[in-house]
């Protein structure tokens, strides 16, 4: 199930390009990222990526591509999967580091988790545009 997700997530990063293939894009690396949240909390997950995390994304060159959910199988209801784009690997690292320090993030991470630990997983994969991608 998890292999038919990850399929159809890339799909949908290879349709984000089509509207791009026309103009030379540079050669940036994609963040693919699964969240489990702990039991019971994904409302608690969503709500502090709609009203916070994202925002903070930005300011440290983190660009969100998009956002899913799976809706059935057993990821369904416990789950949150998203993209980043990133300008390159190293920056990616230098942007994490970033985001982890910045102080808004501190607050909302200790807020957030003030009854405990909101996300009991979160798995990272890096990718780059295969050379026949329409993302490229």
């Amino acid at each position: 199930m998890k292999t038919r997700l990850t399929a159809a997530v890339v799909l949908l990063l290879a349709g984000y390009g089509i509207g791009r293939a026309s103009q030379p894009a540079p050669a940036h690396v994609y963040e693919l990222r699964t969240y489990t949240a702990a039991e019971g909390k994904l409302d608690a997950v969503n709500a502090r990526f709609r009203d916070h995390t994202r925002s903070i994304f930005e300011r440290h060159n983190m660009k969100s591509v998009g956002y899913w959910m799976p809706m059935e199988g057993p990821m369904a209801g416990k789950t949150l999967i998203y993209i980043l784009e990133h300008p390159s690997r190293e920056e990616a690292t230098k942007s994490w580091a970033a985001f982890r320090n910045d102080p808004e993030w501190v607050k909302v991470k200790a807020e957030s988790e003030a009854a405990g630990p909101i996300v009991a997983k979160a798995e990272s994969t890096f990718m780059t545009a295969a050379d026949y991608s329409a993302i490229k």
